[in-house]
């Protein structure tokens, strides 16, 4: 039986849409806050094809050659206001963990409130919770770099 866990984040960054959309589409700003703070993401390593079927790519680098490299495509596309991904494949996952994000981005009094919704498979709830933790550690750091 696969196991599934959801969860979602919402967060307000004090910046306009276009800026935070810029910084979950563009490498050179996607690099600047994408991964935990003990490792790098660089600009060279992250590939974003923003459009239906286009692939995104991040390699994270730490010390001694660690890599970790995150992957999938992209479902849908609407600038500026929603992102779909996939990490992995969701609909022919393996026995790996693969999931749907989908990100809302909405404007708030001249600032951008985003709806982060995370559905996955071969995930069980001690996963979900380490994954969750993750993105609002990477969200915190999109805060410092917009600000």
């Amino acid at each position: 039986m696969t196991q599934t866990a959801e969860y979602e984040i919402n967060c307000l960054f004090d910046a306009p849409r276009e800026l935070v959309w810029a910084a979950w589409t563009e490498p050179e700003r996607f690099s600047r806050w994408f991964g935990p703070r003990m490792l790098s993401t660089p600009v060279g390593r992250i590939t974003l094809d923003t459009r239906p079927g286009g692939v995104w790519r991040a390699t994270l680098v730490g010390e001694e050659g660690f890599e970790a490299t995150l992957d999938g495509t992209y479902r849908e596309v609407t600038e500026p206001e929603r992102l779909v991904f996939t990490t992995g494949d969701p609909d022919n996952p393996g026995e790996g963990p693969a999931s749907v994000v989908t990100i809302d981005f909405t404007e708030v009094d001249g600032k951008t409130g985003m709806r982060f919704h995370q559905y996955g498979v071969n995930t069980d709830a001690a996963h979900a919770e380490q994954a969750k933790a993750g993105w609002i550690e990477f969200f915190d750091r999109l805060a410092e770099y917009l600000a």
